[in-house]
């Protein structure tokens, strides 16, 4: 400085205050020497540049706004203002719609601008009035002042102007001078702190420049968030008037942030800041996230995939496109992008290690130069800043890329499950597919994360090296040698694990697959009692899947033991390769290679997991890759002709079909049909005849072998087993299709629904439960009837429409549908019931395969054959309703010996049935209006949708759920055992470096202090030591993993098999198998990590702080405020990311609950021509779950940045204190341990957080499996107190005393006041309209249903008194939807293996299976696929009747168990039930009439009320009885049917 200036200054001082010159002067050389930079007033001086270009730039612009607003409109002016300070969004500013809030940040930025503002305001005051300072000039301490009084001054006015404004955003401007602001004060505070050292006094300076920097460090946090804090909300008075406005406003947020955001938001990820904002409030819904950016869609990923594959097609067309290049083409730019960054993030990391040498070369120097530290600081802290900013792009950019992977994949396999040949959709059950949409798709989007270590490694090593070998010369090489020796062992661990994951995922195949099954059949293995054997059988399935997962969990213990392990094995070898080679180790050089060591611990560390996924990744895209191979139908099967070109509706020339080309059998066999437009073709034959084959045929479901199917027009298909929607009625009506309001009316009056949408409580807008399960048979037809009715094809494919409907509902929809409403189509359509052939205009009878007679019914009859003899049956079976009607007139009907008067009227519970009947007649008033109060409060509860929202909590996960998982093995006792390991395993690794650090010399000149031997055998020993107590944490921590995991399923298991049936029917299967499979597979494999790793974090960051602070206790002054932002940012993210993982596990059961949906109703899309819309909605779903864990780890990244950053913040500070201490104070040894410590403090407090806040996100999976571990459970399958004697029921007397049932607490009853016996060892008819309440009424006697009052008593027995299992296992029942397993034919009818093959041959034969079973090759062994696919549902039904039979049970139900099979089989069933069961007390549901004209009583229902009972002679002796109408409807409709055919003519 010069000496002139020096005595102005002094001259001015002695003038003032009298003071003299010598001591002026001594004082401020002194003030002088103390400046870190000798001669200038430092901070001064740089806070005097930043404030006053803050100023210049703000003047500018202000003059610039000023300008632009001469020529341009004000409010136009505003906005472009607004706009150009960066990416402001303003508010509404309607007071009278909306107010203004301030929020937390609002007022935290002002009171920070307001209190910055005042300290320096006193500080100028200070400054004034002569007080000292540090800066020797006070004239440059005034003119700093005063700026930053000026700077702050306008900082306030304008967040104080955002009132005015109500501007949500910071701009971009104020945001950057509030950022170099902070680091000024930092930096200032440093310089103070330094200062106070060398000259051991302490300022004012210090006090106010602490206190503004906390201010500073406040306002970065604000920031970098960029949001002022400031909203508004509307009032609720107002709010129906602004429908408009909130939908744009809905419209407008649901935007991609991401898509729009600026440079800066993307690498702060700040873009994110509102989505935190509204998280942080409240629950985040659906709505409140927005959509994803389009090249992120679901949509364009899936067409960029497809382009991929078809530009591989097309370079060589003889060869399958290969998975692995279509997925390397699809990704190989954002991948290279990724690399990029990874690869910056690679080099940067190594410059912490490489700078530590020279860092403690520097500490060593005496004297040393201040400058030069902090340039090393500085230094440091660049190097982490880029570090950060670079890790945290290519792990968001590898997610992101993992997200469009999983996106195309899951679309292609869906739409490869929607084209799939029936020999592909074979050979892959719908298990397997839902695996592969859920699991391998997920495995091979990870990869994506781990694909950058791949060229990240190589990088990292040879920087390794390198740095290794400026510090120890040629003994870098053993290290390397080391190295790769560790990687060469990885080899067979990682075949090993390859083998492991192949049989986990084939286990776990089984296993969904099996839970699939069970859970579409869960209501028949109730009724049948096999509910527990198939949990059990469940339970083996896991027990195989979890062997496999404990053989895989402990190769990878191991191999994350050796990699653990790596860095004290590498160093070790180093140390000992550079001992024998005469290489002199210092401090610095020991330090600098250590820290290299724990940098290379990352790669090698992650190495196994690469492998590991690696291998999964490999199994699962080679699972896919099959899968997307498969064969898809034929696309040559169906010629589709202009309807312009041709008269023919359908035609088929020489055509042989084969559900098995293979096996060289025949389906069916020389077809030649011709149909002509608006024909009526009816087509019929016996079980298994081909009849729905034939069907298959036309819509090109099944494989041609040879000839040609030409169809002219659109089609419609109604299938024999109805496929039902999720969704409301009108939905499944629709179809997809516009709403039409008259065509809608007219299509639901002519299927007879009316009357069925005026008793459901919410109409067409009632809600189908899962396959219709809260619907009737006969309403589910009715409604798939509707559907194919109301797309207006030109040709109608019906399966047997008639089977679930009663005798009058089945003539109302032949009369008004078939000949009515399809006047003028093409109709084809099968039917068992001979009465609906004689208007058709062409009759096809099949046998065997082949068309065996077709003609008009008349020309048929004249044929004979097969036609003879179905017509036959069904005039024998008129015959008897036409002989029990004339005998009715005479008052007796004799069966065997029973007298029926004679029963009629000794029979008890036939007294008073008139005047009960009478009394109900007259109670007719009273009932309606009980069952509107009903209706009233079904509707005020909002019970309209049967299927039930997914259960989400709110929230934090509550500490119970952290409780039940770390009690569930051995009540938590081994937690305790596996945080001491860790414990004294860090104390270990601590003591290692310490011991290296301590006893190098710190030159190469100086004395070791003990010899380098025995330096090198302490550390092997220590690392040994840890090594011990690392290996017994890491086995102890999968191992109590796994056994948790494995209680929590069996738990969930045990818990589903014992849901009461309205769960099921409330609980789509999606759910459950969410459950069963993603989150299972969280709770497997990544639970235990993560509230492992959150405690080893915590555990080593205690370490690192020990050490650091062993060295300057003074980081704790920027530590614990930095921990505290820590937490702040955690507790800000945590809100927003937890409801945002809930969200992802919901969002992804619709996924997989549409595709197994789909897939079970493939046939009927496909038939409608409505894959695309199928497709559509598939993307649609996929991108509401991608939106989902897009914004999920998009908040990690938000998180993980802002924690990195202040973590470098923490680093700089304390390398800063170091340099400033004085030069005797510290060991430089044991300072350059801390830096190397330090180096990963960023990571080890980001860990803390990023485990904690993943841990939390992962417990949402056990949350969600608890969910279902506590689910309310049906009455006890046993009652050890109350069962039932071991020949009960003997009798088989059933008497339903007062039987009322509804299936909620407020829906209206079903059956009402129900009191009547059911003699035993009688045949009782139950039968009634549809909907009338017979299927409630057999729910109840097996308890499916609870009786809500009233009693059902089997032999003296209350059957609400014993067992379900006890009650179950003596009922037998054949149901109205057969359902069959997949395995065996002996499988399927003795699933207990309680009987022996003579009896099973014996059965088979009893229900005319025998003679079919013994014509294939394997017989008993036969197989059976998924669903019974490959079995007619005439047949699966008739295997039903063999369980029964086997079975034998005292009391037999029979629930519309021939609706699918022909008159002539239904009538040889019909005498084996009388013949097998005669001293059986069997209940008949059927809607064919003769199938229970000869029972022995029949119970008419009506509405769930007992309409009629008494004899079939008794209730036709009344011609107006319901029953008599019932008779006369059946008998009739043949001659009806005839006439309308002959009026047509």
């Amino acid at each position: 400085m010069p000496n002139h200036s020096i005595s102005a200054d002094i001259s001015d001082t002695l003038q003032l205050h009298g003071i003299s010159k010598l001591t002026i002067l001594e004082d401020f050389l002194q003030r002088q020497k103390t400046s870190p930079f000798f001669g200038f007033c430092t901070e001064e001086t740089i806070a005097i540049v930043l404030h006053l270009s803050f100023l210049c730039i703000f003047l500018i612009k202000f003059v610039w706004g000023r300008v632009v607003q001469c020529f341009v409109n004000g409010s136009t002016g505003s906005e472009q203002r607004g706009s150009s300070n960066g990416p402001k969004k303003d508010m509404p500013t309607n007071a009278s719609c909306s107010t203004i809030n301030f929020g937390f940040t609002y007022k935290v930025t002002l009171g920070c601008c307001t209190c910055l503002l005042a300290c320096y305001s006193l500080s100028t005051l200070w400054v004034l009035y002569g007080n000292q300072t540090k800066c020797a000039w006070h004239a440059t301490v005034l003119v700093s002042d005063v700026v930053q009084t000026l700077a702050w001054s306008i900082m306030f006015v304008s967040i104080f102007t955002f009132r005015r404004t109500i501007c949500r955003r910071i701009p971009i401007f104020l945001r950057i001078w509030l950022i170099c602001s902070c680091i000024e004060s930092i930096f200032t505070l440093v310089l103070d702190i330094y200062s106070a050292f060398r000259s051991w006094m302490v300022y004012n300076d210090l006090y106010m420049d602490f206190f503004t920097s906390l201010l500073s460090i406040f306002l970065l946090c604000i920031a970098i968030g960029g949001n002022t804090g400031m909203y508004t909300s509307t009032r609720a008075i107002e709010e129906p008037l602004l429908d408009s406005n909130l939908v744009e406003h809905a419209a407008a947020k649901k935007e991609s942030a991401y898509a729009k955001a600026s440079l800066f938001e993307l690498v702060t990820f700040s873009w994110l800041n509102p989505l935190l904002a509204i998280g942080i409030k409240k629950p985040l819904e659906f709505d409140d996230i927005p959509n994803i950016a389009k090249e992120d869609s679901t949509h364009d990923v899936y067409c960029f995939f497809s382009e991929k594959i078809n530009m591989l097609k097309q370079k060589d067309p003889s060869k399958t496109p290969s998975m692995t290049k279509v997925v390397f083409l699809f990704m190989w730019k954002k991948v290279a992008l990724n690399a990029i960054f990874a690869v910056v993030y690679a080099c940067v990391s190594f410059v912490g290690p490489y700078l530590i040498d020279d860092f403690v070369s520097y500490l060593t120097k005496k004297p040393r130069a201040t400058h030069e530290g902090y340039i090393l600081a500085c230094t440091f802290f660049f190097a982490k800043v880029i570090e950060t900013a670079s890790q945290r792009r290519w792990i968001f950019g590898s997610r992101q890329l993992g997200m469009r992977l999983r996106a195309a994949l899951t679309a292609h396999i869906y739409r490869k499950g929607m084209h799939l040949s029936i020999q592909a959709r074979q050979s892959h059950t719908s298990g397997e597919l839902i695996n592969y949409m859920s699991v391998d798709v997920q495995r091979i989007g990870d990869f994506t994360w781990y694909l950058n270590t791949i060229w990240m490694l190589p990088i990292q090593i040879l920087l390794a090296i390198c740095i290794l070998y400026k510090n120890v010369g040629l003994a870098s090489l053993v290290g390397f040698a080391a190295t790769l020796a560790v990687m060469v062992g990885n080899i067979p661990i990682t075949r090993i694990q390859r083998y492991f994951q192949s049989r986990i995922m084939e286990s776990k195949d089984e296993r969904m697959k099996s839970t699939s099954e069970i859970l579409r059949n869960i209501k028949i293995l109730k009724l049948q009692a096999w509910d527990m054997k198939y949990a059990q059988k469940l339970e083996a399935l896991r027990k195989l899947e979890y062997n496999w997962l404990k053989k895989s969990v402990e190769i990878g213990a191991a191999s994350t033991f050796l990699f653990s392990s790596a860095p004290a094995f590498i160093s070790a070898t180093t140390f000992i390769a550079a001992y024998f080679m005469g290489i002199p180790l210092t401090s610095g050089r020991v330090l600098s290679a250590l820290a290299t060591f724990r940098i290379l611990q990352e790669p090698i560390y992650t190495l196994p997991d690469l492998f590991s996924v690696l291998a999964q990744a490999k199994v699962s895209l080679d699972r896919v890759t099959s899968y997307l191979q498969e064969q898809e139908l034929q696309a040559d099967a169906v010629e589709i002709i202009p309807m312009d070109l041709t008269e023919l509706a359908i035609e088929i020339e020489g055509g042989d079909f084969s559900w098995d080309p293979f096996s060289g059998e025949q389906t069916l066999k020389e077809i030649h049909l011709q149909v002509k437009r608006g024909m009526r073709v009816a087509v019929c034959g016996t079980v298994g005849s081909g009849k729905s084959s034939l069907l298959s045929c036309i819509l090109g479901e099944i494989p041609k072998t040879s000839g040609i199917v030409k169809v002219s027009g659109s089609k419609a298909y109604v299938p024999q087993s109805p496929w039902i929607q999720s969704g409301n009625i009108r939905e499944n009506i629709l179809f997809g299709s516009s709403f039409e309001n008259d065509k809608y009316d007219r299509i639901v009056k002519a299927c007879a629904l009316n009357k069925d949408l005026e008793l459901f409580p919410h109409g067409d807008q009632t809600e189908i439960g899962e396959r219709g399960i809260n619907m009737s048979g006969g309403q589910k037809q009715r409604i798939q009837i509707a559907r194919a009715f109301y797309q207006n094809a030109d040709i109608y494919l019906m399966d047997d429409p008639f089977s679930a409907v009663d005798a009058h509902t089945g003539t109302h929809l032949f009369e008004e549908c078939l000949t009515g409403f399809l006047c003028g189509k093409t109709l084809i359509y099968v039917t068992h019931q001979v009465d609906f052939l004689a208007s058709a205009d062409l009759i096809l009878v099949m046998q065997n395969g082949k068309i065996t007679q077709a003609g008009k019914y008349d020309e048929l009859l004249q044929e004979g054959k097969g036609f003879e003899a179905l017509v036959g049956a069904h005039n024998q079976a008129l015959e008897a309703i036409v002989a029990v009607d004339n005998l009715s007139s005479k008052g007796i009907l004799q069966k065997g010996n029973v007298n029926y008067t004679e029963l009629s009227n000794e029979d008890s519970v036939q007294s008073n049935i008139q005047m009960r009947d009478l009394k109900i007649l007259n109670s007719e008033k009273q009932m309606c209006k009980e069952v509107q109060q009903e209706t009233n409060a079904y509707q005020k509860c909002n019970y309209s949708q049967i299927t039930q929202d997914e259960e989400r909590e709110t929230g934090r996960v509550s500490k119970k759920v952290y409780w039940s998982y770390l009690t569930a093995v051995y009540g938590g006792g081994l937690v305790p055992i596996i945080l001491i390991s860790q414990i004294i395993y860090q104390g270990f690794y601590v003591g290692s470096g310490y011991w290296m650090a301590w006893a190098s010399p710190l030159t190469l000149d100086m004395a070791p202090i003990i010899s380098t031997g025995f330096l090198i055998l302490v550390y092997v020993a220590i690392s040994i030591g840890g090594s011990i107590f690392l290996l017994i944490r890491t086995f102890l921590l999968v191992i109590v993993g796994l056994l948790t995991s494995q209680k929590l399923f069996l738990g969930m298991l045990y818990s589903i098999f014992r849901a009461p049936m309205f769960f099921f029917d409330r609980t789509p299967a999606g759910r459950i198998l969410n459950r069963a499979s993603t989150d299972q597979s969280v709770v497997d494999l990544e639970i235990a990590a993560r509230l492992g790793w959150f405690s080893f974090a915590v555990i080593h960051l205690l370490g690192t702080v020990t050490v650091m602070s062993g060295v300057a206790w003074q980081i704790f002054i920027i530590f614990i405020p930095v921990t505290a932002i820590f937490i702040w940012f955690q507790q800000y993210y945590i809100p927003t990311a937890r409801e945002l993982s809930r969200l992802v596990g919901i969002r992804r059961a619709p996924v997989i609950h549409h595709f197994a949906e789909s897939l079970s109703g493939a046939a009927t899309v496909r038939a409608f021509n409505h894959e695309l819309r199928f497709i559509e909605r598939n993307l649609s779903l996929v991108d509401d779950h991608s939106r989902m864990w897009f914004h999920t780890i998009s908040s990690t990244e938000w998180l993980a940045f802002r924690l990195n950053f202040l973590s470098n913040l923490v680093f700089v500070f304390s390398l800063a204190v170091v340099v400033s201490l004085p030069e005797d104070l510290i060991d430089p040894s044991i300072a350059g341990l801390a830096v190397t410590y330090a180096l990963g403090l960023n990571s080890q407090q980001a860990a803390i957080i990023w485990n904690l806040s993943s841990a939390e996100n992962k417990m949402i999976s056990v949350e969600r499996i608890l969910q279902y571990s506590q689910i309310p459970c049906e009455a006890p399958l046993v009652i050890e107190e109350s069962r039932p004697a071991l020949e009960w029921p003997s009798n088989g007397i059933i008497f339903l005393e007062n039987l009322q049932v509804r299936y909620g607490r407020h829906l209206p009853f079903v059956l009402k006041s129900l009191t009547c016996t059911f003699p035993g060892r009688q045949k009782i008819g139950v039968v009634g309209r549809t909907g009338s309440g017979k299927s409630t009424l057999i729910q109840a006697l097996f308890r499916v249903v609870e009786p809500t009052e009233g009693k059902i008593i089997i032999d003296g027995v209350d059957i609400c008194s014993i067992g379900l299992h006890d009650l179950r296992s003596k009922l037998s029942i054949i149901p109205q939807e057969p359902a069959m397993f997949e395995g065996t034919i002996r499988n399927n009818l003795d699933p207990l293996e309680e009987y022996s093959d003579l009896e099973i041959w014996q059965t088979l034969d009893k229900c005319q299976l025998g003679n079919l079973m013994r014509s294939r090759e394997e017989k008993l062994g036969s197989r059976v696929i998924e669903n019974g696919e490959n079995w007619s549902v005439g047949q699966q039904q008739l295997v039903c009747l063999g369980r029964a039979l086997l079975k034998r049970s005292r009391i037999l139900v029979l629930d519309e168990a021939t609706a699918s099979v022909d008159t002539a089989t239904d009538t040889a069933i019909q005498a084996i039930i009388r013949s097998e069961f005669a001293d059986c007390t069997v209940i008949t549901i059927a809607h064919r009439i003769h199938t229970v004209i000869d029972s022995d009583l029949i119970l008419v229902l009506s509405e769930g009320r007992l309409l009629e009972y008494d004899s079939p002679l008794k209730l036709l002796e009344n011609n107006n009885s319901a029953f008599s109408k019932l008779i006369q409807e059946y008998s009739t409709r043949s001659a009806n049917a005839a006439k309308f055919r002959h009026s047509l003519q």
